[in-house]
């Protein structure tokens, strides 16, 4: 639309040396024929036969002078090809200089002189647009680039958060274990001594009642410092390290793909699924891959961990399996073994009803 606007200024300074020829047809199919062509050549912009245009029409103003007056038009569509020697064969109007009036040669000289005005300060216009748009999006570049900085920043945060809370958690437990654990383990020795070298019948029962006091207290203390572990137990450092851990004949490779709730008898009996893996695998594999998957459904846990050797003994069955197996189905679990020529396969599943 800016294009057009600026087209018809130009063209409104072309427009007296037109009426210089006279009301005739020719001067009017003339005009036509410029107006055309400029609307064609701004159509097809960017294509080689916008060029070819321009340069046929300026050819033909020298058989119809009347076309030499729009060649302020035709130049201006030149300039924006990028084209500026399209409009050089309208000098061949130059072959009849006694068909153009003083007037004329004025008016298309002042057009052109307009035209190339009006282009310079477009062009400085469109170029001054382009930087500021290449800015802009280097700005909205950065912008996202130091949003993603910022997110990486707050997650490492919230993990050492979360890495201290665990720590803190484990400690805790440790404490509890080491220190009222041991009182309450030795009160509760102590309160047995007494009643079995106790003869006064008045103090057998409150001695009872005491050993029935500090049983519910240590049980409780037990409840506590396991949950505390289970809870403080991170499932995918825990994998990592054994992966890490493992032999360096096996590349090792651990894809984790699970939320940070995921009960404590899970984490166990996941991480001693992993490490039951692991072993068995560096044992009877002749392999030198191990690729272990765990990922959160919404329904079920999911774990597969396998190897590419060839050897199948394992197959057969053992202490190993079985103890994977108990382990899953004191969680209400599933788990199956595959032995074949292209490796060995653990696959559990865990629902998240329990």
């Amino acid at each position: 639309m800016n294009r057009l606007l600026e087209k018809l200024a130009i063209l409104l300074i072309c427009i007296p040396a037109f009426f210089m020829f006279g009301d005739d047809s020719l001067t009017v199919a003339s005009l036509l024929i410029a107006v055309s062509a400029s609307a064609v050549v701004q159509l097809l912009t960017g294509k080689r036969v916008a060029a070819v245009i321009i340069v046929v029409v300026c050819v033909l103003s020298g058989w119809l002078p009347a076309i030499f007056c729009a060649l302020p038009l035709l130049f201006y569509d030149a300039l924006c090809e990028k084209t500026w020697w399209a409009a050089v064969p309208a000098v061949s109007v130059l072959m009849h200089p006694e068909s153009l009036q003083s007037g004329q040669i004025i008016c298309v000289i002042a057009g052109m002189v307009t035209a190339a005005i009006i282009y310079r300060r477009v062009s400085g216009l469109e170029l001054a647009v382009g930087k500021l748009t290449l800015l802009r999006d280097e700005i909205t570049e950065k912008n996202m680039q130091l949003a993603e900085q910022n997110n990486r920043i707050s997650e490492a945060q919230n993990n050492e958060i979360r890495l201290a809370t665990l720590r803190e958690r484990n400690r805790i437990a440790r404490e509890i274990h080491d220190n009222v654990g041991h009182m309450l383990t030795r009160s509760i020795l102590q309160t047995g001594a007494l009643q079995i070298i106790n003869h006064d019948e008045a103090l057998k029962e409150p001695l009872a009642e005491l050993k029935q006091t500090l049983d519910g207290a240590m049980t409780s203390i037990r409840s506590s410092v396991h949950d505390l572990h289970d809870t403080s137990i991170d499932l995918r450092k825990a994998i990592t390290e054994m992966a890490d851990a493992v032999d360096e004949r096996f590349e090792v490779s651990v894809n984790y793909d699970a939320g940070a709730h995921i009960p404590g008898e899970i984490k166990l009996c996941v991480a001693g699924i992993v490490k039951e893996g692991i072993s068995n695998a560096v044992k009877h594999s002749n392999g030198s891959k191990i690729e272990i998957v765990f990922r959160e459904h919404p329904a079920f846990y999911q774990l597969l961990i396998k190897d590419n050797g060839t050897a199948a003994e394992i197959g057969r069955g053992g202490i190993g399996l079985r103890n994977m197996k108990d382990r899953v189905a004191s969680v209400g679990g599933r788990i199956s073994f595959t032995a074949s020529e292209s490796g060995f396969q653990i696959f559990m599943t865990i629902s998240k009803e329990q």
